[in-house]
């Protein structure tokens, strides 16, 4: 009985899944396969499928690259990439400030101080206490390395009286209200201060204009003080500040005559002109601050 009718049939294929290995020793004649054949098949088909790889991974990078180039122009925020390094910052125009607005705020100044001066330049504002005990305090005076004994001290309403020479004119021409002495001694030289009060600035620089060399204060002697400048020479000033006139007269308490070379009795007479000058200016400064902390 022969099993070889009823078609040809099928070879195995091995790049065929469906395939399935026969035995080639069936149908006519017993051939063998063409092996020639077969090797150049399965060489083409192995071709194809390398190029098939390659062609795979080549669309791949492309694909990929495409989304790469996407992504660059995203990033940039516009439709063309910048040929700028990639650390360079926009002008300063683009970047906005921290505060659009800077606050302002309205000047101010404070207030000027007040003039210790005017407070003793009239008599309506010069109104603190007033009288020799205040002017010279205490029972010494110290100026520097000197050191003054206070003497007797005296107060009048008539200010003549408390004058000689061509002050008590003075004193009354420019309407003075009252004057004030007090002594201060140091050895055997003496020195008697004289502060009259007016009622205006422009009365006290009047009075300081129109006394001359014979324009004199009385000299105040008692309580220990021997008299003085009665009949000897001596020395004089004349100055004034703000409202008050004020001049000095020293000299020995011995009665001799003061001369350029009585340098002590110069000197005093210097520092009790000084040390009056302060005072005043510190009655002008007192009540200044008393007035600024009033309001």
């Amino acid at each position: 009985m022969s099993f070889g009718q009823g078609g040809p049939q099928s070879q195995w294929d091995p790049w065929k899944p469906q395939s399935q290995q026969q035995p080639w020793n069936g149908g006519d004649g017993g051939a063998s396969p063409d092996w020639a054949a077969l090797a150049e098949a399965s060489e083409a088909r192995a071709k194809r499928r390398r190029l098939f790889i390659i062609g795979g991974g080549a669309l791949a990078t492309v694909a990929i690259a495409g989304a790469v180039a996407v992504a660059v122009v995203s990033a940039n925020g516009s439709g063309q990439a910048s040929d700028g390094p990639s650390s360079r910052l926009p002008a300063t125009a683009d970047i906005p400030s921290a505060s659009a607005t800077t606050p302002s705020f309205a000047p101010t100044s404070a207030p000027p101080p007040l003039d210790p001066k005017d407070f003793v330049s009239s008599v309506q504002k010069d109104k603190a206490p007033l009288g020799p005990e205040l002017l010279f305090p205490g029972t010494q005076l110290t100026m520097g390395d000197t050191v003054y004994k206070k003497g007797p001290t005296a107060d009048t309403r008539t200010c003549g009286s408390a004058a000689q020479g061509t002050l008590p004119k003075v004193l009354d021409a420019n309407a003075c209200t009252r004057l004030m002495r007090v002594t201060y001694t140091r050895g055997d030289t003496a020195v008697t201060v004289g502060v009259a009060v007016f009622d205006t600035e422009a009365q006290a620089v009047k009075a300081k204009k129109q006394a001359d060399k014979k324009s004199i204060v009385r000299s105040l002697s008692g309580g220990g003080v021997k008299s003085f400048c009665s009949g000897a020479v001596c020395r004089s000033t004349t100055n004034s500040y703000g409202r008050y006139a004020y001049f000095t007269v020293s000299g020995f308490t011995d009665g001799k005559n003061v001369t350029e070379k009585s340098t002590q009795v110069f000197r005093a007479g210097d520092d009790l002109a000084e040390f009056t000058f302060r005072q005043i200016r510190r009655r002008g400064e007192a009540q200044a601050s008393a007035a600024a902390q009033a309001g």
